[in-house]
C-alpha cells in the first residue's frame, strides 16, 4: 500500500492528464487487494483521511482509524463538514477530507474514481452473495447438528479454498469490509479456537431485506473484531445470526441486530454466550425469548425470559427440595424441552424452536406427563412446573441434583404447605393483581385456565368474544403486563390463586339481565 502523497506535477501547481492516469492506476491496484486498501490509498492521495460510512454498520473502512467517528458524523450531517467531499458508494457514503494544499480537481478525481471502484467491487460481491449466503446457512445447520469441529476448522483455513469459497476478498468489494465468517478461528501460535456462540433469531415480514442489511453491516474491517466471526442464515423463514467468539461478547452484533430490528420492525430473541457444543440449546433459547418480544422491546435475551419475581421470594430450602423431587424423573434434555414449551406457550412454537416436528413434541410431552404423573394440559400444573424449572440449582443454594429416572415423591398439582403463604409472596401477589375489578379478575382467571384461548373462555363466561377481548385489554393496561407472554400468564395464574377470596367462578360474574355484566 502506498504511503506517499500526491503524484509529480507536469508543471508546478498544475494538475493534468498524467496525474489523473497515475492516480487512477494507484487506486485500481489498491482495489484489486481489498476495499480497505482502496480507501487507505484514497486517503494517501488526498493527504488527509478517508472513511466509508454505512448507516447501520457505522465506519466500515477508516484511514486512519481515529477518523472513523468524524467520517460517520460527516456522512450523517454533511452541512456541518463543508470541507469534506462525499459521494455515495456501494450503498454507503465515501467521505474524503483532503489536506488544504491538495488541489480541488485532484480531490474530486480521487473521490469519483474510488467511489466507482467500490461500486464495481460491490457488483462483483453481489454476484457471489447468493453462494456465500447458502454456505453460511450450511455452516449454521452443521453447528445445530453438533459438527462444531468441522465448522471451526473450515473457518480457520485462512489461506485455503474454504476462505476463497466464503469470499474474503470479494466481501470487501461491497465496500462493507471483510466477511467475518472468514475471520481466523485461531489466534497466535497457541491455536486459541473460537469456543462460544451467541445466537439471535429474528422473525417478521421484512426478513429478506433485513438479511441483506445485516449481511452488509456485520463485516467489519477494524482489527479489534478480527477474533470473532458471524454467520447469517435463513432457516424456516427466520433469520438466524450466530456470532462465534472466544467467550466474550462485546455487544457489537447485538447493537447491529437491535438497529435492524427497529428499522425493519422485526422481533428477535438472543441466547448466549454459550459453548459451541451447546449451539442447539442457544438456538432454541433464542426462539423462546423471541416469543416474549414486543414492538416496545424488539429484542429479548433468553436469560430474561421467565425470570420470575416470585421465585426469589420463596423459602429456598423447601422450594428447592420440592422442585428437585417433582423433576427427579426427568433428564436435562426433558427439562429443556418442557422449559421451551412453557416459555413459547404452544407445542407448534416449541417444535419450531427445537427444530422438531409438532407431532414429536406432542408425543414427548405425553411421555413426560406419564413420567411426572401429572396432567400437563392443566394451567395450574403448567404454572407449577415452570416454577419448579426455575428453582435454584446446586450452585444457587439448592440441593444436589438427584439422578433422573427415579419416581418423584411430590406432585405438581399442589404446592407444599407454606410455600406461597409467606408475607412477601402475598405482598407480591396483591401488588400484581390486587386492584382488578371483580369482573376483570374472573374473566382473566377463566381465560388463563383455558390457556389464553378466547373462544372457550368467552363461552364459559357467557359473554361475546369481543367483550372478553376488551376486558383482557383493560387487564393488560391495568397490570402493565404483556399477556401474550406465556411466562407472564403463568405468574398471573399463581398470583390470582394466591389472592383469591372466592372461587373466581364464572357463575359469580356480576350481571344485570341477559349477558350484560354489572359493575360493582
Amino acid at each position: 500500500m502506498s504511503t506517499t502523497g500526491t503524484t509529480d506535477r507536469e508543471a508546478a501547481g498544475s494538475w493534468g492528464a498524467r496525474d489523473g492516469r497515475e492516480t487512477a492506476g494507484r487506486l485500481l491496484r489498491a482495489a484489486t487487494r481489498s476495499g480497505a486498501h482502496l480507501v487507505a490509498e484514497a486517503a494517501a492521495l488526498v493527504q488527509g483521511w478517508a472513511v466509508l460510512a454505512d448507516p447501520i454498520a457505522g465506519a466500515v473502512y477508516s484511514t486512519p482509524a481515529s477518523a472513523a467517528a468524524d467520517g460517520v458524523h460527516a456522512a450523517a450531517a454533511p452541512q456541518e463538514h463543508p470541507y469534506c467531499v462525499q459521494l455515495p458508494a456501494a450503498g454507503a457514503v465515501l467521505v474524503l477530507a483532503p489536506a488544504p494544499t491538495t488541489p480541488t480537481e485532484h480531490t474530486g478525481h480521487v473521490a469519483a474514481t474510488t467511489a466507482a471502484l467500490l461500486e464495481v467491487r460491490g457488483q462483483r460481491a453481489a454476484e457471489l452473495r447468493g453462494e456465500q449466503m447458502r454456505l453460511h446457512t450450511t455452516l449454521i445447520r452443521l453447528l445445530l447438528a453438533g459438527h462444531t469441529s468441522v465448522v471451526t476448522e473450515t473457518l480457520g483455513r485462512n489461506t485455503t479454498t474454504a476462505t476463497e469459497t466464503l469470499g474474503r476478498d470479494t466481501a470487501g468489494a461491497e465496500g462493507l469490509g471483510r466477511d467475518t465468517a472468514t475471520a481466523p478461528a485461531t489466534e497466535g501460535p497457541g491455536g486459541n479456537r473460537l469456543t462460544h456462540v451467541t445466537v439471535y433469531r429474528l422473525a417478521g415480514a421484512d426478513i429478506p431485506a433485513a438479511h441483506q442489511v445485516l449481511w452488509r453491516a456485520v463485516r467489519p474491517s477494524l482489527d479489534p473484531y478480527a477474533g470473532a466471526c458471524t454467520l447469517l442464515g435463513r432457516l424456516d423463514g427466520e433469520l438466524v445470526v450466530a456470532e462465534l467468539h472466544h467467550g466474550g461478547d462485546d455487544g457489537r452484533v447485538l447493537r447491529l441486530v437491535s438497529r435492524v430490528s427497529e428499522r425493519h420492525r422485526l422481533l428477535a430473541g438472543m441466547a448466549g454466550p454459550l459453548p459451541l457444543a451447546e449451539m442447539p440449546t442457544a438456538h432454541s433459547g433464542a426462539a423462546a425469548a423471541r416469543h416474549s418480544a414486543t414492538p416496545d422491546r424488539r429484542i429479548v435475551p433468553a436469560d430474561a425470559v421467565g425470570t420470575s419475581r416470585l421465585a426469589p421470594l420463596l423459602p429456598t430450602v423447601p422450594y428447592a427440595r420440592w422442585a428437585e423431587s417433582v423433576l427427579r424423573p426427568l433428564a436435562p434434555a426433558h427439562r429443556h424441552l418442557l422449559l421451551v414449551w412453557l416459555r413459547t406457550g404452544s407445542k407448534p412454537r416449541a417444535a419450531a424452536a427445537l427444530g422438531l416436528s409438532a407431532g414429536t413434541v406432542r408425543a414427548r410431552i405425553r411421555e413426560l406427563a406419564r413420567l411426572l404423573g401429572a396432567d400437563l394440559e392443566d394451567a395450574t400444573v403448567q404454572a407449577h412446573l415452570l416454577l419448579a424449572l426455575r428453582a435454584p440449582g446446586p450452585d444457587d443454594g439448592g440441593n444436589a441434583p438427584l439422578p433422573p429416572g427415579a419416581p418423584g415423591t411430590d406432585r405438581l398439582a399442589a404446592l407444599p404447605d407454606g410455600l406461597l403463604d409467606g408475607e412477601a409472596v402475598r405482598s407480591w401477589a396483591y401488588g400484581l393483581v390486587g386492584g382488578l375489578e371483580p369482573h376483570l379478575r374472573i374473566a382473566l382467571a377463566c381465560w388463563l385456565r383455558h390457556h389464553a384461548r378466547t373462544a372457550p373462555a368467552a363461552a364459559e363466561l357467557h359473554v361475546h368474544r369481543t367483550t372478553l377481548t376488551s376486558w383482557l385489554g383493560r387487564c393488560a393496561e391495568h397490570l402493565a403486563q404483556n399477556l401474550a407472554d406465556a411466562t407472564v400468564r403463568a405468574e398471573l395464574h399463581l398470583a390470582l390463586r394466591a389472592t383469591r377470596n372466592g372461587p373466581d367462578d364464572p357463575a359469580a360474574l356480576p350481571r344485570r339481565g341477559g349477558r350484560t355484566y354489572r359493575r360493582l
